[in-house]
């Protein structure tokens, strides 16, 4: 399946401040999703901030809440994005079938959330080098699951430029020059 921007939303899972100490290689990671945020943003496609229990789990590191202005979030308690209702309602009335899902943990609330979007008809893309876990062993548990889902899994690169799909692009430049 070709993947189209007119088709897509982004969906940043849980990257908050609590996390931040004990996320393995959280440098790189807070690295590559500023990186893809602001690709999405070029070419604009529409994208959707959670955080998990705030109150205990903190706000969005500023890394990535700083590139929206304002900056918005759905709150939720479930582990699955789509278990929120605020999140269901937004991508039922979105008119998006492509869901690119970056953040974190791997082998909870990505996968989780990557699963019910495949069960309801929704075609969720994990992208692989901006989602992360305690423990890069259940990143690669994770990565196997969503191949055992049939769940699509790309990288920054490979998504910026499937989504801008040719040099005469206008945002080509722009996105060339992020992910170099």
């Amino acid at each position: 399946m070709r993947i189209k921007r007119e088709n897509c939303t982004g969906l940043i899972v849980d990257i908050q401040e609590k996390f931040y100490p004990v996320i393995a290689e959280i440098e790189n990671l807070l690295a590559n999703c500023r990186k893809l945020t602001e690709g999405l943003q070029l070419l604009n496609i529409p994208i959707i901030v959670t955080q998990q229990y705030s109150k205990g789990l903190g706000p969005t590191c500023n890394q990535i809440s700083s590139l929206f202005h304002p900056f918005t979030y759905i709150e939720k308690n479930c582990f699955s994005c789509l278990e929120e209702p605020l999140y269901a309602d937004y991508l039922e009335h979105s008119g998006k079938t492509n869901v690119l899902i970056y953040g974190i943990e791997s082998h909870v609330c990505v996968l989780q959330t990557a699963i019910d979007l495949q069960e309801k008809g929704y075609y969720p893309i994990v992208i692989e080098d901006c989602i992360s876990s305690r423990q890069l062993a259940e990143k690669q548990i994770a990565l196997k699951r969503f191949s055992l889902e049939g769940i699509r899994v790309s990288s920054i690169e490979s998504i910026l430029f499937e989504l801008t799909r040719s040099a005469s692009a206008a945002e080509f430049k722009s996105i060339s020059k992020l992910v170099r």
